[in-house]
């Protein structure tokens, strides 16, 4: 019967805390938008890109000591 007094507002804290971080989350729009994701990823764009900008993108990328070229697309 002692352990009950422990528990009990134990547990009322654990509800009162995962209440608080549910708030917290749809106030900041965590919930807002459930299905843009899944119909961005459906947009992605897949085409090849020009070589020129991908041979800029790739020194970009690379060491200054390296001497290996860009794999030609």
């Amino acid at each position: 019967m002692e352990v009950l007094m422990l528990l009990i507002p134990m547990s009322v804290a654990l509800v009162a805390l995962i209440g608080a971080v549910f708030w917290w989350s749809v106030r900041s729009g965590q919930f807002d938008d459930l299905e843009g994701p899944a119909h961005r990823i459906l947009a992605d764009d897949d085409r090849v890109q020009p070589a020129a900008e991908a041979d800029t993108k790739t020194k970009a990328g690379r060491d200054a000591k390296s001497t290996e070229q860009p794999p030609a697309l």
